[in-house]
Parts: structure tokens; C-alpha cells; sequence
């Protein structure tokens, strides 16, 4: 009864991810990492594609502000086709959407594809998406929260260099635009480094650094949502995890969640295989009510710490106001005594 209820899309998306689950085993166990592939950097007066993969956007002044900060960089705006499109809580159907990226990552005249946000759907464009067509026309890929499956994905079947940064409907201000221009633009090897400005207290209060274990090390850059790369863990869209440095995320989860979902990376042999940990911002995760709740810092002294790698809290990653953007698939250096990240190079060509 409920298949012949079932619409087409959901049909063969179904199809799709049933397919690629009985490939997963081979494929990870299989298929060596790519070669890094880094995009071309953005000039100004270049265009940019702007798509919505996941949540429609419902609040079209949204879409407005999105164009005209983008514009504000010195770029031209190209729409996807069901940028304003809706299909129940999705912004068109996953053939509509996996077919707006593929356009973007044809079209010449598109040098990047920013995302207008987040929300749910990105992990189910994975089974569509045209791999080697993105690998052939690298660009620059950027958004963060659910796209977050797209960054991984892609940058682990291509070895694109993809970007956790600001979506369109983000706060553009000074903080942000800075890092993501040295990034994106001027090709620089950012160190992140959260300000360290007291104001008017007598010591620092916001932006504070935790470090979990003291200690620099040098490994390849991978993260983005937690909760979102959790969910997509056992699927073949995941980049090698060995010797890499993991920097997760995440808004408005309960600290059993965050217990539940790295208590699952550690299962999954993810955690044991890294040589450093960041955590950026885990916004509006409070603890639970009442004395029996561990906090956040609890559940990660729980288990980060035993991995006995250098690993800290409080980067500036996030869904916050003032965010970095950070590269997946580059070597970097964290020093997590002073709460730094180093890009050991360019992620632009």
C-alpha cells in the first residue's frame, strides 16, 4: 500500500540509496583516496551560482539579501532553477536539485556555487549527483549544516576541495567577509586564530579557547555538522579518516545527542584514526535539567581526551555570526594549546 502511494522521486531515490548502501563496503574498502583537486580562486566580477540543495526558502527577502550580499563581493549572481522552488519542505524535487548543482559545475560562465542554507536534503542528492562531471569542472563549493554532506561527499569521491563557510542566508559581516576573501579570493594559507579582544572585561569572556589536550600536529582538514556527518556514517560518501584532523559543529542538540553521536564516530573506527580534534561552537546545546546531566566540556573530555591527541574547543565554526572558512582535504597544523589552525597551503589553484 505504501509503495503505490510512493511519488516517482521518492521511488527512485530510494533505488538509488538502496543501491549505493550495498556498494558502500567495496568502495571504502576498495577505492584509495583521490587526488587532490583544488578549484580555481574567485576574481572579482566573476558569477556564482547560488542554489538551494536542502530546505526551500521560504522567505523569498531572504533570497534578496543572499544576492545582494554576494553582489557586495564583487560578484555576479547566477540563480539555480528551483532556488525558489518548493516541494513540500525541499526546494524542488532531488532530481531538481541534484540537476541545479550539475548546471552549476557545467556552466563555464559559473566560477563558484555558494548554497542559499541548510536545513534537510543534502544527504539525499548524494546518490545522484555526477561525480565525474563535478571532477571535471572543479570549483569552488561552500556552505555549512546540512551541506555539510555535500562537502564531504564530493570532496570524498572527487577530492574536490570544498569549503565550510557562510551560506546566503548568513550574517556577511567584517569578521566573515575577511576570511572568507584571504581564502577564496587571495589563495592565502589562513591561520585561524579567534581575537582575543577583553573589551571592557578584565579578562577574556567571549571567543574562548579549551584546550582538551595540549600538543601541534599536521594532518589533512575534514569536518563540517556533526549530526549531519554522523547520519551519512557507513555510506560511501565519507572521506578516508586516517591521520586527518576532524573539526565538528553543530545548533540546538541536546548533550546526550552529542554523547550518542561521538560515541557513534568512535564505533565506527573514525575517531581512533584522527591525529587531532576541533570542536568550533555547539550553539544552544545546554545541558539537560536538573544535576544529573553531563555539559558539553563533560562529554568531551569523555571522549576526546583518551584519544590522547592534541584537540581543543571553541574555534570559531559554527552557526555563530562571526565564522571562519574553512577548506576539507588540505594539511593544516593545529596548535591546541593557543587554539590555532594553520592551512600548511593554498586551497585555491
Amino acid at each position: 500500500m505504501l509503495s503505490s502511494q510512493m511519488s516517482p522521486s521518492r521511488r527512485r531515490f530510494l533505488h538509488s540509496a538502496t543501491l549505493a548502501g550495498l556498494a558502500s563496503p567495496f568502495l571504502r574498502f576498495t577505492s584509495p583516496p583521490p587526488k587532490l583537486l583544488k578549484p580555481p580562486r574567485l576574481r572579482p566580477g566573476q558569477t556564482v551560482g547560488l542554489v538551494c540543495p536542502a530546505t526551500a526558502a521560504f522567505l523569498q527577502e531572504e533570497v534578496e539579501i543572499a544576492k545582494e550580499s554576494i553582489e557586495a563581493l564583487g560578484l555576479k549572481v547566477r540563480e539555480g532553477k528551483s532556488l525558489r522552488s518548493r516541494y513540500g519542505y525541499l526546494a524542488g524535487t532531488d532530481e531538481e536539485r541534484a540537476a541545479d548543482l550539475h548546471a552549476m559545475f557545467a556552466d563555464p560562465e559559473v566560477h563558484a556555487v555558494f548554497v542559499m542554507h541548510g536545513g534537510w536534503g543534502c544527504s539525499r542528492l548524494l546518490p545522484l549527483l555526477d561525480y565525474d562531471l563535478i571532477r571535471r569542472h572543479p570549483k569552488i563549493l561552500m556552505g555549512y549544516s546540512d551541506v555539510t554532506a555535500l562537502l564531504l561527499g564530493i570532496q570524498a569521491r572527487t577530492g574536490l576541495v570544498t569549503f565550510h563557510g557562510p551560506v546566503g542566508a548568513s550574517t556577511w559581516n567584517a569578521f566573515s567577509v575577511d576570511y572568507l576573501r584571504r581564502l577564496l579570493f587571495d589563495g592565502e594559507a589562513v591561520i585561524y586564530q579567534n581575537p582575543t579582544d577583553k573589551g571592557d572585561n578584565l579578562t577574556q569572556v567571549e571567543n574562548r579557547i579549551r584546550t582538551l589536550r595540549p600538543g601541534k600536529v599536521r594532518g589533512r582538514l575534514l569536518g563540517g555538522n556533526l549530526t549531519v556527518l554522523t547520519a551519512i556514517v557507513g555510506s560511501p560518501y565519507l572521506p578516508d579518516w586516517k591521520d586527518a584532523i576532524l573539526f565538528v559543529e553543530d545548533v540546538g542538540e541536546k548533550i546526550y545527542r552529542i554523547d550518542r553521536m561521538l560515541t557513534q564516530l568512535a564505533l565506527a573506527d573514525i575517531l581512533p584514526r584522527l591525529k587531532g580534534f576541533v570542536f568550533g561552537h555547539c550553539s544552544d546545546c545546554p545541558p539537560g535539567e536538573g544535576y544529573a546531566s553531563f555539559t558539553l566540556e563533560e562529554v568531551l573530555d569523555d571522549h576526546i581526551v583518551p584519544l590522547q591527541i592534541p584537540a581543543f574547543s571553541g574555534s570559531m565554526i559554527g552557526h555563530i555570526k562571526d565564522k571562519f572558512t574553512v577548506p576539507l582535504g588540505v594539511e593544516a597544523e593545529i596548535d591546541a594549546a593557543t587554539g590555532s589552525i594553520r592551512l600548511l597551503e593554498g586551497a585555491v589553484s
